[in-house]
């Protein structure tokens, strides 16, 4: 059994193309769509709490018998500190000002993390999605062991060698290795010691050659040739986000899709200033905010509460210029086409590109 055959067999798809969560973005139709075409659709909870995540899972599995992938995010909690987000508030309230608005009094963390939620595990447990993936770092072991003998599959996020081990150590069943390419945030376990910004083919090589797990390519890629180009360097399937933010069926709202229709979508740019936390997106506004003077960051994801309100307030006077627009390297590529159709094409090109 090759090694494509293998991961097929373990997450029980047709293709070996995995739709990115991507929070905000991802919906049940979006998943499902991808997952009734063969590839594996995937549900963003890191921004749902329990009950929205249940909705989540419940709707998707209205849509279709096929697997599909809930994916968490395992951050380390933040670390509140009054002084330094008081300043980074007074810091925004220029920006508040210009559309007539005030920042708020206070930030809130406003994104659980997974690795100590033991609700959201249990919700999990009893839901049983097929697939389960972590993103910024792991739960405890035993956790994993648990949806093991669930019978649900675990992949976890991996964009180093350091990072690929402690996922195969912790008893996963597959990596996936983000290339600094990826569009949204970096998966980074620990964004104090930095990102190494390994490109996705040359940490594609280096796990291959390292992990005994399958190897999941995801940065950059956005059509069939890209797929076969990271096969042939010993990834086991990949996994696209910016390839289906133009679908139909995604949550993007009109400003979104503008933007990636735009020259922006040619530059596009890692930045913390919007969440406290790199990730990569098509510049605006926002990209200005971390300059020579500005004051250190509330931890990820306060910091993120802080932005949600300034693009609130920016967008309520029809200015959008504060959004999160989180794309890959590849946005300039993304087609604008239902996800089924896009899986069809995204298929007919791999096969061609590899001569069948």
């Amino acid at each position: 059994m090759s090694n494509v055959q293998a991961l097929l067999a373990l997450l029980g798809i047709e293709h070996p193309i995995i739709q990115a969560p991507m929070a905000g973005v991802s919906t049940p139709a979006l998943a499902a769509a991808v997952s009734n075409s063969g590839g594996l659709g995937s549900l963003g909870l890191g921004s749902s709490n329990v009950e929205q995540s249940r909705a989540a899972i419940r709707a998707t599995r209205a849509l279709t018998a096929r697997p599909f992938n809930a994916n968490l995010f395992c951050h380390r909690r933040a670390t509140p500190d009054a002084a330094r987000e008081t300043a980074w508030l007074a810091y925004l309230q220029p920006h508040f000002a210009e559309f007539g608005a005030q920042p708020p009094q206070a930030l809130k963390e406003i994104y659980e993390t997974f690795v100590d939620n033991e609700a959201m595990l249990a919700m999990l447990l009893e839901e049983r999605p097929a697939i389960v993936s972590f993103h910024f770092g792991l739960p405890a072991t035993p956790w994993i062991k648990r949806f093991r003998a669930a019978g649900i599959v675990t992949l976890a996020c991996a964009t180093n060698s350091e990072e690929a081990t402690l996922c195969e150590r912790a008893g996963v069943d597959a990596i996936v290795a983000q290339g600094v390419e990826a569009g949204g945030h970096r998966g980074v376990f620990d964004p104090e010691r930095g990102d190494d910004g390994i490109g996705t083919f040359a940490l594609v090589r280096m796990l291959t050659k390292q992990c005994g797990l399958p190897i999941i390519a995801a940065g950059g890629i956005m059509d069939g040739r890209g797929i076969a180009a990271a096969m042939t360097l010993g990834a086991s399937g990949v996994q696209l986000g910016t390839a289906f933010v133009l679908c139909p069926e995604s949550s993007a709202n009109a400003a979104y899709r503008e933007q990636m229709r735009s020259e922006r979508a040619r530059h596009t740019q890692i930045t913390a200033a919007i969440s406290g936390r790199g990730a990569r997106g098509l510049p605006n506004r926002m990209y200005e905010l971390i300059r020579d003077g500005a004051p250190a960051l509330p931890d990820y994801p306060i910091a993120y509460d802080a932005a949600k309100a300034l693009h609130a307030a920016a967008s309520a006077k029809g200015n959008h210029e504060f959004a999160a627009y989180w794309a890959g390297q590849g946005a300039s590529l993304a087609r604008e086409l239902p996800a089924s159709v896009l899986m069809s094409q995204l298929v007919q090109e791999w096969r061609a590109a590899c001569g069948e």
